[in-house]
């Protein structure tokens, strides 16, 4: 089984949500998260005061998955999040040792 994480940009949710449920995703967890990569914030201006913003606010999607759908997945979150821009964000995957549904004590792929 694999993780598979991904920071993304918050407007992108929708999209990369409706890709995964058609890769036959069911269940996911997203965090609101903040934090910055090689764009290291921007600045923006308040009522005619600039400010920096150094922690950018990003989507972070968590969804577990049979070793043999972990590409499909991450093509499906690569192909919806992107904008080609910098800050689109990054994907994680790691890999998971078991799972336990904890109502049914279901466990291994079962528990997915």
């Amino acid at each position: 089984m694999k993780k598979i994480t991904a920071i993304i940009r918050p407007f992108k949710l929708d999209e990369v949500k409706e890709a995964l449920v058609e890769e036959g995703i069911r269940g996911l967890t997203i965090t609101e998260v903040r934090g910055y990569g090689r764009q290291k914030g921007h600045t923006e201006t308040y009522r005619g005061s600039e400010y920096q913003i150094e922690f950018i606010p990003k989507i972070k999607i968590e969804v577990v998955v049979d070793e043999n759908k972990a590409d499909s997945v991450v093509d499906a979150i690569l192909r919806s999040a992107k904008t080609g821009q910098v800050g689109d964000g990054k994907i994680f995957i790691s890999d998971i040792q078991e799972v336990i549904r904890i109502r049914t004590e279901e466990s291994g792929k079962g528990a997915l």
